[in-house]
């Protein structure tokens, strides 16, 4: 298929209509390819008005738009996840953890199918907890790697465990990388990236309403994390890296941290320092896709 979206599902040939029921979308009420065919940089991230917010960022870098615009949500005909598009940008949330963004990237994935969209690149940018990095760094997703530090996601599929690859575009990290030290405004590393299926007990954190361990042997878990390479935590990699793998697309992650977790478990930044740090991967992004577009 080239760079075309590739379905791993050869039973949609078959269907008469797609209805995307969590956007609100279908092939046989809206014109994909009309309304999305043009799409050549998707943006994805937890909150609905933080997405908000990076499409009226980039209209206003690409000359498309201002802050204050009318940036309306497609998918207004439901409250699940909110979309949003600009020129070749489309930006759209996921909401929390790893079941909320599988069910968006399945219906995603279709979407741009449908679109007949190529050449496409599709990011995560969001928050994580930093391990061994000052506040405010961004880190560039190497591998996404489980609670065990093994870059693979697993899933149950018809009562069978199916392993997948957590594996990122390494080329595309590294443009990532180069455009961080162009604009030069923050600290960023290319790094593993740790996905858990919760925020307390799962990324041992000692302020949850259950704890059955001290703060030693979390600090112990941290660190090995660390010494293997781990740079963040979050809650979305895994299963991104392996769907974006099958699909064909081009992805990566990109995560600011709000705190360093071997110092404390508690976001306690003012809200003016985090909404700047949440800024951060917008920026890096947001130089991305202009200096893609020739407009650097």
């Amino acid at each position: 298929r080239g760079n075309f979206i590739h379905l791993c599902n050869p039973h949609l040939e078959k269907m008469k209509e797609d209805i995307l029921y969590h956007f609100a979308l279908g092939t046989g009420t809206h014109d994909f390819p009309a309304l999305f065919g043009d799409v050549k940089f998707v943006c994805v991230g937890g909150s609905p008005s933080r997405m908000k917010a990076f499409i009226a960022y980039i209209a206003e870098e690409l000359g498309l738009g201002s802050p204050s615009g009318d940036y309306p949500n497609i998918c207004a005909g439901t409250d699940r996840y909110a979309m949003y598009k600009v020129g070749p940008v489309l930006s759209v949330s996921h909401g929390m953890g790893i079941p909320s963004i599988s069910i968006m990237l399945h219906e995603l994935i279709k979407l741009l199918h449908h679109a007949k969209c190529s050449d496409i690149t599709i990011i995560r940018i969001g928050t994580s907890g930093g391990i061994g990095l000052e506040p405010g760094s961004v880190v560039i997703t190497r591998q996404s790697v489980d609670a065990t530090f093994k870059p693979q996601f697993e899933q149950v599929v018809l009562g069978k465990t199916v392993i997948r690859s957590t594996n990122l575009d390494e080329e595309l990290a590294k443009e990532l990388m180069q455009c961080s030290e162009e604009i030069n405004q923050f600290n960023t590393v290319i790094g593993n990236t740790m996905c858990t299926l919760d925020f307390y007990e799962g990324q041992g954190r000692l302020d949850g309403a259950i704890c059955l361990y001290n703060e030693e042997e979390k600090l112990q878990y941290l660190k090995e994390a660390y010494d293997s390479g781990v740079r963040n935590i979050e809650m979305e990699s895994s299963v991104f890296a392996a769907m974006c793998n099958l699909s064909g697309v081009k992805a990566a992650v990109v995560c600011v941290t709000l705190l360093n977790r071997l110092e404390g478990d508690q976001i306690s930044s003012s809200h003016d320092v985090l909404v700047e740090y949440q800024q951060r991967p917008q920026k890096l992004v947001g130089y991305f896709i202009k200096k893609s577009l020739g407009k650097v």
